[in-house]
């Protein structure tokens, strides 16, 4: 018998996104001239989470995301600043440097050799290429599929379709997504016909009719639930 497949998110599930888009985008407000408050962070990343919904459900390109929500921010700060030189600058920020999630690097230790891990993410892959390579976990994985390189984002089904492609002798059966998104990594997963694990360190209500298989808070949880599913 094949050994279990596990995809897993990358942002916050894996590596705390939230941690280094506040770092970069701190950074990105100085470079601009903008002082970078609390109160502007958070508009932001308000205004950024709004865009990348509005990107899973196809109503608008990465470009938009990417270009569009500095437009955005800009024009609710009542500021004539280049949207594209943010986009460029934070772009780079983000991509230095890396924080892990609580448990992450354990776990994928815990993982390798008993599981095929491969990573599943949305991101813009300049970024995460960067961010993987600071976190030197590369290694541990199969194959790392990003949605700006694969062609078409989560949830879409074609975007797992496209990815089960290059998985050799994928079994859908031996399969799981564990990520922190509902709308994203569940939905896709759900969608996909696989199994689905939703990590929620957190504890936030769903809110949505999505219903995944399996909730964790901790990613030390993560070894106990694979041995429960496929051993």
């Amino acid at each position: 018998m094949t050994r279990p497949i596990v995809l897993f998110d990358l942002d916050d599930t894996l590596l705390d996104f939230h941690k280094a888009e506040r770092i970069a985008i701190a950074k990105t407000f100085k470079e601009l001239g903008i002082e970078p408050t609390e109160e502007v962070i958070q508009l932001y990343s308000k205004i950024n989470a709004r865009q990348w919904k509005r990107l899973e459900t196809g109503e608008i390109s990465r470009e938009q995301v990417l270009v569009g929500r500095f437009e955005i921010l800009f024009k609710e700060l009542g500021l004539d600043l280049p949207s594209r030189q943010a986009k460029a600058l934070y772009e780079n920020f983000l991509s230095q440097g890396h924080y892990f999630m609580p448990g992450a690097e354990e776990l994928l230790k815990k993982l390798q050799g008993s599981y095929r891990l491969f990573i599943c993410s949305n991101g813009t892959a300049v970024v995460q290429e960067g961010r993987l390579k600071s976190a030197g976990i590369s290694p541990y994985f199969e194959e790392i599929f990003i949605s700006e390189e694969i062609g078409c984002n989560k949830p879409s089904p074609e975007f797992f379709r496209r990815c089960f492609e290059r998985i050799k002798d994928f079994d859908p059966e031996r399969c799981i997504i564990i990520g922190d998104s509902l709308s994203s990594d569940i939905l896709g997963g759900i969608n996909a016909g696989i199994k689905t694990c939703w990590f929620n360190p957190e504890h936030a209500g769903r809110g949505e009719n999505i219903v995944p298989d399996y909730e964790l808070g901790k990613l030390e949880q993560v070894p106990d639930l694979l041995y429960r599913i496929f051993c």
